[in-house]
């Protein structure tokens, strides 16, 4: 395992300190959440934890079904306790940018029902303004060349379809990703978040806003967790 595979891990295991038997869990996506998925699963096996869970991607789902945790559907149940998901980056004022894996829609909605967000992160996510990573958008597949074109007039920088080879990304909802390159200049992404999802064709964007109450990080040091100050955590 390389040491940043280590990192992400660790800070996955460490999350898990939030989830107490009888929580329902948003499971959120990608490479470092999975850790939190797994040591969830083997909690309940050898501890004896109670939870449910609602998956933010089939991916997550089938990781989930493996390590026997029992889903449900969102609009089934009244809400969630907690969703543990990754970020790409995070700033000071624990905005977020998600999408990298291509589950941005799913995990917002996810987000939005829930009572509190942890995110699970190494500390190459921590920025000091949100945008190296390029922001992702998920539009509808109708002309969506289109789309990405009026972004890119919008936000005046590169906007690109997220390709597979020769082929554009598909999400588990059967949409596109375009990422806008627009570099580490986003100093109010509550207002972009806003511009972006007026134009015609975005389904969604990969900015959570007022959303994160706690940051899971690990750094060479060890483990750090931060609450927001003004978060629902506090």
């Amino acid at each position: 395992m390389s040491d940043v595979e280590a990192l992400k891990k660790e800070a996955g295991i460490a999350a898990c300190r939030f989830v107490k038997t009888g929580m329902k869990v948003g499971l959120g996506t990608g490479s470092t959440v999975k850790h939190t998925v797994v040591e969830l699963g083997r909690r309940m096996a050898e501890e004896g934890l109670e939870i449910v869970g609602v998956p933010t991607s089939l991916a997550t789902e089938q990781l989930a079904n493996k390590v026997g945790i029992p889903l449900v559907e969102l609009s089934s149940i009244d809400g969630l306790d907690i969703v543990i998901d990754g970020a790409d980056e995070y700033d000071p004022n624990f905005q977020l940018i998600k999408g990298g894996g291509a589950a941005l829609l799913r995990e917002k909605v996810v987000a939005q029902e829930s009572a509190a967000m942890v995110v699970v992160a190494d500390d190459r996510k921590r920025v000091s303004h949100l945008g190296a990573f390029p922001l992702p958008i998920e539009v509808t597949p109708f002309e969506h060349q289109a789309t990405i074109r009026a972004l890119g007039r919008l936000l005046d920088c590169r906007v690109n379809c997220r390709m597979a080879g020769d082929n554009p990304v598909v999400t588990d909802n059967g949409n596109m990703i375009a990422d806008a390159h627009m570099g580490p200049t986003i100093t109010n992404p509550v207002e972009l978040e806003s511009l972006i999802l007026h134009v015609a064709g975005v389904v969604q964007v990969g900015l959570f806003n007022g959303m994160c109450d706690a940051v899971v990080l690990a750094g060479a040091n060890g483990v750090e967790t931060i609450i927001n100050p003004h978060g629902r955590l506090n």
